[in-house]
């Protein structure tokens, strides 16, 4: 058990069986009445946000959350198949569990799955992936001082803004936390 005085960022805590993560916190003396403590905290599973606060003599459960190395395998009727690297065990997940991780998933991929009392909960990913352009406008000589920008379409099916210079053909590195083109790979 963990008292809400010991809150700290990244700390993962269950309230009503599920998991959240505590984003921020706040320990609040009023000049009348009791300390408390203002949080914001982050539902695991749905990525939903919400303040919450809890009194200083308050203890909530510490959520254990077991990360394991997987490889993306395949998709298969909307169920994307993932092996463990270390037991070869596969497990299968929806494209409600992985959200927007399918804009960066590419096969051979190694992603960590986090499981929560044996549920896995979410996936992921590596800062950063290496994806190909698809599909977008040819680029014209003189089009690399400006800031302007074109859409691109990747071979995951996910579109990104990218300078113009970009051609198809060209493999970008693409932040996975913002979605944004970082360079080229």
């Amino acid at each position: 058990m963990i008292n809400s005085t010991d809150f700290r960022t990244g700390l993962t805590i269950e309230i009503d069986g599920n998991v959240w993560q505590i984003v921020d916190f706040q320990h609040v003396k009023p000049g009348k009445g009791a300390a408390f403590v203002r949080t914001k905290i982050k539902n695991v599973e749905t990525g939903a946000v919400v303040e919450r606060t809890f009194n200083p003599n308050e203890k909530m459960p510490a959520a254990h959350l077991e990360t394991r190395t997987m490889q993306y395998l395949y998709e298969a009727d909307g169920m994307y198949t993932f092996m463990d690297t270390e037991t070869y065990e596969q497990s299968e997940l929806n494209t409600e569990t992985l959200g927007d991780a399918l804009n960066y998933l590419k096969e051979n991929m190694e992603v960590n799955l986090q499981t929560f009392k044996g549920r896995i909960i979410g996936i992921s990913l590596p800062n950063s992936v290496n994806l190909t352009v698809t599909e977008c406008e040819p680029s014209v000589k003189g089009n690399t001082a400006t800031g302007a920008t074109k859409m691109a379409k990747l071979e995951t099916g996910y579109e990104v803004r990218v300078p113009l210079f970009i051609n198809e053909g060209d493999v970008l590195r693409i932040d996975t936390r913002t979605g944004n083109y970082i360079e080229r790979a």
